[in-house]
């Protein structure tokens, strides 16, 4: 017969667990996390029972079972390594009409406990006919996938309030973040920026309202005070918003704007940070940004002005004289200036510099040259934004870990 499957509420609950080897070790952390009275009978316990014991998290009889020690426990776990103890505790449970798990004989057992698992709010107990290893299984394959989002497990009665920046990371989609990946399965709106991961957007649910908030350079464009009415907009309708946002939303993505908006509506607001393409997409080419001897610092710069406009804030002679490792963003248009500049100020001319464009995407492509030829290469080359500039000697590292793997036999 299958198994009735119930959520027992043990909070302040008696629960015996006679044993305490590791089987005990197992369950008891489970039962403490469900708010029961965990008593303990065995002789001895492990280590690590032995830590919750001196914690006063559970109360330990040092002896062995006793006829009648069942009596009041709401729940009991047979954990012994003896066959003829779990059948006792097992018969005396059953006198007494309370549930008892017998940890050594499946088929013998009044209940079994699941392979359970929990994200957020819900609650995953998996039984597989009281094969454990196989419930393990199946409950690890649930609980990650309602973990990272890829199923649809949408809150009803008690959803999220109000507007979540999401940082979406630098470009792959299985770079968002946990916490990303939930909210995101959880919307009601989705107001997506162009360099948000967008396979991730095919994934969400048919009535899930899409908003497209791209902009493109020299393009089309959401202006920004637009995407602020529209975040407070949707949120005062009840709606969850989602504002899905490449790299992080606090670095050049204006999600400080955002969460200023919202803040004066008086709309809830959270921040999920997000893996900045500014060190991700050096990272995926193979380039670390600091490298103990080369670099002890790295500088990330916005370049959507270029270094002679009086809109600049950029101490771009700071730059030029530091060893320091430059990651510039939203450079490649104004690439020729920033050389120049950064050339006129004291960079060697032999800086090695690398450009990444689609970092982490399968059309990845990198192309390294000296800072006075880096312009002329990437216009030669064809390269076009999104992509990152890394200047410095760090650039060097990532060649020499390619020199390193093509020497090795294949």
């Amino acid at each position: 017969m299958s198994p009735y499957l119930l959520g027992l509420r043990l909070s302040g609950r008696r629960v015996l667990v006679v044993g305490g080897g590791r089987v005990a070790q197992r369950r008891v952390p489970a039962l403490l996390d469900a708010g029961a009275a965990v008593t303990i009978v065995s002789t001895s316990v492990t280590p690590a029972l032995d830590d919750l014991i001196a914690a006063g998290r559970v109360t330990w009889e040092a002896r062995r079972y006793q006829d009648g020690d069942c009596e009041g426990a709401w729940l009991v776990q047979a954990c012994t390594s003896d066959r003829e103890v779990n059948a006792a505790i097992a018969a005396e449970a059953e006198a007494r009409r309370v549930w008892c798990v017998r940890a050594d004989d499946k088929d013998a057992s009044a209940a079994w406990t699941p392979a359970s698992g929990k994200v957020d709010e819900i609650s995953v107990a998996i039984t597989a006919g009281g094969d454990p290893r196989r419930a393990a299984g199946i409950r690890d394959a649930v609980v990650g996938a309602l973990r990272d989002g890829t199923v649809d497990a949408r809150r009803n009665r008690t959803k999220p309030a109000g507007v979540a920046l999401v940082g979406g990371g630098p470009g792959d989609p299985s770079l968002i973040t946990v916490r990303g990946r939930q909210l995101l399965a959880q919307a009601d709106v989705v107001i997506a920026d162009r360099l948000a991961p967008r396979a991730l957007l095919d994934e969400l649910a048919p009535d899930v309202e899409l908003i497209d908030a791209a902009k493109v350079p020299y393009g089309r464009s959401l202006p920004q005070e637009r995407i602020n009415e529209l975040l407070v907009e949707h949120a005062r309708q009840g709606k969850f918003v989602v504002r899905l946002k490449g790299g992080d939303p606090f670095v050049f993505g204006r999600g400080g704007e955002e969460m200023l908006a919202c803040a004066h509506a008086g709309v809830p607001v959270m921040v999920v940070p997000g893996i900045t393409s500014a060190v991700a997409v050096p990272a995926a080419a193979g380039v670390p940004v600091t490298h103990r001897g080369v670099s002890q610092e790295f500088h990330v710069i916005s370049v959507h002005v270029a270094p002679d406009d009086p809109q600049s804030t950029v101490d771009w002679p700071a730059l030029a004289r530091t060893d320091g490792t430059l990651v510039l963003m939203m450079a490649v248009e104004r690439l020729p200036k920033v050389a120049e500049t950064l050339l006129r100020d004291g960079r060697s001319p032999e800086t090695p510099v690398m450009v990444v464009q689609d970092g982490t995407l399968p059309t990845q492509r990198a192309l390294v040259a000296s800072l006075s030829t880096v312009a002329d290469r990437v216009s030669a080359a064809g390269i076009r934004p999104p992509a990152i500039v890394i200047v410095g000697d760090v650039v060097r590292v990532g060649q020499e870990v390619e020199m390193v793997r093509a020497e090795q036999p294949q």
